[in-house]
């Protein structure tokens, strides 16, 4: 609005003539500002504006499923965090590993194994150091060893995932909940006005639609960190099989 008045009074100042140069171009930058000043703020309302909007659909969306839709983000999230640092933790250069096992088995016997192993994180060290230390009771302790241990690092690596395959589930079911209780909400209003008028059930609408949005959005996000921890449980699992076999090749051409 201060931008058209600006330009309606150089425009009148220029017709009439009734200005000189020097005012005109002082105009003129008063203009510039004017618009420069518009722009910024039209950036900054627009960055906040996102935020606000967001916040009024929350609030429009009803306390009661709106926050339980949250806490299921909030779980989610926190226990999907959990597990990609642990597997990230867990994940081993398995060759490396092997290399050193080997060369220790060659110089100092299984006791300088098992120290290689006692000194390296992961579940396949692990597994290493359980079947290494079976290698007394013959091969087949051994690997009877190796297979029952690496069940168990196994149920460590997926241990707590169920919970965010729950959370995925749940928070669109809440979300069509929502939109059934705003339905039934809005044909109380039309059955008590008796009387079919949009103003009556535009809000039993809004209300039914924004819980669905925010529990399928919720679910998206959920289901995008459970496929990549899964990915990487399976990658993890792989390389325990394969370097079981490795180990176990190992040990028969050490007694050998």
């Amino acid at each position: 609005m201060k931008r058209l008045f600006s330009l309606l009074a150089i425009t009148g100042m220029m017709a009439f003539g009734t200005t000189n140069a020097t005012t005109i171009a002082n105009t003129t930058a008063a203009v510039t500002t004017t618009i420069q000043e518009d722009a910024t703020e039209a950036v900054a309302d627009e960055d906040l504006g996102f935020h606000q909007e967001l916040k009024k659909r929350f609030i429009e969306g009803g306390a009661g499923f709106m926050g339980i839709v949250l806490l299921c983000l909030i779980l989610g999230l926190a226990i999907a965090i959990e597990r990609i640092i642990f597997l990230n933790l867990s994940t081993t250069n398995t060759k490396k590993l092997t290399q050193s096992v080997e060369d220790a088995l060659s110089s100092g016997g299984v006791e300088a194994a098992k120290e290689v192993c006692r000194n390296t994180k992961g579940p396949i060290a692990s597994i290493y150091y359980q079947g290494l230390d079976r290698t007394d009771e013959g091969i087949e302790a051994a690997e009877k060893a190796v297979v029952a241990y690496g069940g168990v690092q196994m149920g460590q690596l997926e241990k707590n995932v169920s919970w965010i395959s729950l959370f995925i589930a749940l928070a669109p079911m809440l979300g069509f909940m929502g939109t059934v209780i705003g339905m039934i909400q809005a044909f109380d209003k039309i059955e008590a006005a008796g009387d079919m008028q949009p103003s009556l059930v535009a809000g039993g609408i809004k209300v039914a639609l924004l819980t669905t949005v925010f529990g399928l959005v919720v679910a998206i996000i959920l289901q995008i960190f459970y496929n990549y921890i899964i990915a990487k449980i399976d990658s993890i699992v792989n390389d325990m099989e394969d370097a079981s076999i490795t180990l176990m090749d190992l040990l028969i051409r050490n007694k050998k």
